[in-house]
């Protein structure tokens, strides 16, 4: 038999539909014990009942990202960890690109300004968790008052403009913003046909689905281990982030310091 569009479709026997089926429900059910297993944690070190207040959420996810909090925000002593998430992997104990002991996330709130919350991804979010894991977290917020900025790492050789990469030196800045959003960033729009992927992708159809303001950096960098120049880029998206005063550049001895020994743990992890 033949489709419209000429596919040949093989005639089988209702004794092989059942096997198939059976086989089906078998599948089934092994992916549902599985998707158990794969769970993302969420634990709060103390009541977050002040999460459900006017919250400015900030989420750094990738190396240099993440690093940029480190160097340039968290240094100052006007932050406290407030909570962390952790993920764990189908038939393992283990947290997802970390240690069983170590969470794949924290979560920092400014000791002066508690509607300024950081999250700091340091360890790798499977696909099949991220959607997971932007429902719990950003379920804990109150959604009217909301407002979300990720910062996010990429590869220059993704990027689909070879017209402005040329152009421009690597590494640089660009944004997606979702309609509910009056921010005003200052950087260019991410043109067609380049997209955002993992979390970050997750969170802004997050927040354009519930109506959140929500702007998503990329960087585009040819670094693949944190590198000053490329954390000293995120500082062009904390302009349009209000409450938040972003550190001077540290010296090269503490950087250096700091980038060989996140190198050295991430080699832990591979």
């Amino acid at each position: 038999m033949a489709t419209f569009f000429g596919e040949v479709l093989s005639v089988s026997s209702r004794a092989v539909d059942e096997d198939e089926e059976d086989e089906n429900d078998e599948d089934e059910e092994i992916l549902k014990e599985l998707d158990e297993t794969r769970e993302v944690h969420l634990e709060w070190y103390q009541s977050n009942s002040n999460l459900m207040t006017d919250t400015n959420l900030i989420i750094a996810v990738g190396r240099n990202a993440a690093s940029f909090l480190s160097v340039y925000v968290l240094t100052s002593a006007s932050w406290e960890a407030v909570g962390h998430a952790s993920l764990s992997n189908a038939g393992s104990q283990t947290i997802c690109g970390q240690t069983s002991t170590e969470p794949a996330c924290v979560f920092y709130r400014k000791k002066d300004n508690r509607a300024v919350i950081l999250c700091q991804i340091s360890g790798y979010i499977e696909e099949d968790l991220q959607f997971q894991w932007t429902e719990k977290v950003l379920g804990c917020f109150k959604q009217k008052g909301l407002s979300v900025t990720v910062l996010s790492d990429s590869p220059v050789a993704e990027y689909k403009n070879m017209d402005h990469a040329s152009s421009s030196s690597s590494p640089f800045l660009l944004c997606l913003q979702t309609k509910s959003s009056t921010t005003n960033p200052q950087c260019p729009l991410l043109e067609q046909p380049n997209i955002f992927t993992g979390i970050q992708a997750a969170v802004l159809s997050y927040c354009q689905v519930n109506q959140i303001p929500a702007v998503a950096y990329q960087c585009y960098s040819d670094a693949i281990s944190p590198d000053s120049i490329t954390m000293d880029t995120y500082k062009l998206a904390f302009t349009s982030v209000g409450d938040i005063k972003v550190g001077p550049l540290p010296s090269a001895d503490i950087i250096n310091k700091f980038i060989k020994t996140n190198h050295i743990q991430s080699n832990l992890y591979i």
